[in-house]
């Protein structure tokens, strides 16, 4: 039996570049990996969906796993009865949710640099959940210079002191009860997939379905 490609998906306004660090440590791991862009900026959460299940599907036939940043998540929550997935490692996704979206959706600057993707992750209503059994590793570095939204969301008190959170995702924006994993990684949304122990987590989970 061939073995399971892992695909690797990237967050809103990034590009496959962002998640070279995992792709590697998963390939080191010894994972067949497949990690491409899409433009996350000019089209809405379905059509990007719709749009990856097909490239996926025609360039990594077979059976999957995933571990996606951010919106990368919420792209894998609508793909789930698309696609043969095994297993799945969300790190940082927004689950419930962006507070952030929320409160800048009305800026004209939010709005175009965002697109359509960034005003449909304010809310979390109607997503599917993620494919079964997965995994959720959330970050909690709230402010970094690496991270840029991490000084708007304190400056502008987006977020509470209070309100743990990787500087973009609050943890509690990341939580599902059906999660058969979660973790916390002391370090920033930007930087999150570059983590060594964020790594190293998801390569456990998409082994054994569990975090050692």
């Amino acid at each position: 039996m061939t073995a399971p490609t892992v695909v690797v998906l990237h967050g809103l306004a990034r590009t496959h570049r962002s998640v070279q660090g995992m792709v590697r440590a998963l390939q080191t791991a010894g994972f067949r990996t497949w990690s491409e862009s899409y433009p996350s900026r000019i089209a809405g959460v379905p059509e990007l969906a719709d749009a990856l299940a097909q490239r996926i599907a025609r360039e990594a036939p077979g059976e999957l796993m995933a571990v996606t940043h951010s919106l990368g998540g919420v792209l894998l929550r609508q793909m789930a009865d698309k696609l043969p997935w095994r297993r799945a490692v969300l790190v940082a996704p927004p689950n419930h949710g962006s507070k952030v979206a929320r409160t800048l959706r009305a800026n004209a600057l939010f709005q175009w640099f965002y697109g359509p993707a960034g005003q449909q992750v304010a809310e979390a209503l109607p997503w599917p959940l993620p494919p079964e059994p997965y995994a959720i590793i959330a970050g909690s570095k709230a402010l970094s210079l690496s991270n840029p939204t991490s000084w708007l969301t304190r400056g502008a008190r987006i977020f509470t002191e209070s309100e743990p959170s990787d500087g973009t995702v609050l943890v509690d924006e990341t939580r599902l009860p059906t999660a058969a994993a979660f973790a916390i990684v002391d370090e920033t949304h930007t930087k999150i997939m570059d983590h060594p122990q964020a790594q190293r987590l998801a390569v456990e989970f998409l082994r054994n379905g569990r975090f050692e």
